[in-house]
């Protein structure tokens, strides 16, 4: 697919997403900043779902890349921002889940950017969800939007795959003749 301009309602969404994201996510992280002790946690629905505020210097599930991991890091968010940004130039208008899943994913890249430049210490993450001692990784709202944009936008493209495979096939002419000159 080519750039394209995207259409106004496409625009909307994207832009409108990205920004409702971005908001929450970084408000959360100021409200939790202020009102939780490090690695101290707050129950939420019992031990079930608990705030703890933790520092995550490097990237998914706190992988790290040594004293420079902000910096890697924060630098493959802008290349997936660009990336992100231009698959959504190349959606057809009026494809609500495609861009609804790359305007998830750009908003939640976006909010984990903000805190790599704002915050030395790493990004904040807060939501604590397990059993006991038995903890899945400490996430934040940026986290959850870059998920569910990618399960989206894996949905989407495996839908748009099995839509053209399914798609009748146009016929091939047959070939030209030779003409023999009489």
């Amino acid at each position: 697919m080519t750039d394209v301009r995207p259409s106004r309602s496409n625009a909307r969404l994207f832009w409108t997403t990205i920004a409702i994201v971005v908001v929450l996510d970084f408000t959360t992280k100021v409200i939790v900043q202020h009102t939780l002790n490090f690695l101290e946690p707050k129950p939420i629905i019992g031990d079930y779902v608990r705030f703890t505020l933790v520092y995550n210097s490097g990237a998914a599930f706190s992988m790290s890349l040594g004293r420079y991991s902000r910096w890697i890091f924060g630098s493959f968010a802008v290349i997936a921002l660009y990336i992100l940004w231009r698959l959504y130039r190349q959606s057809a208008p009026g494809d609500r889940a495609r861009v609804l899943a790359l305007a998830l994913a750009s908003g939640g890249a976006t909010g984990n950017l903000i805190d790599r430049i704002r915050e030395p210490r790493g990004v904040v993450d807060f939501i604590d969800i397990g059993v006991g001692s038995v903890r899945f990784w400490t996430f934040n709202v940026a986290d959850s939007a870059v998920t569910i944009g990618a399960l989206l936008l894996a949905w989407v493209l495996w839908h748009e795959e099995r839509a053209n495979a399914l798609a009748p096939k146009p016929e091939h002419a047959p070939p030209v003749e030779e003409r023999s000159r009489t």
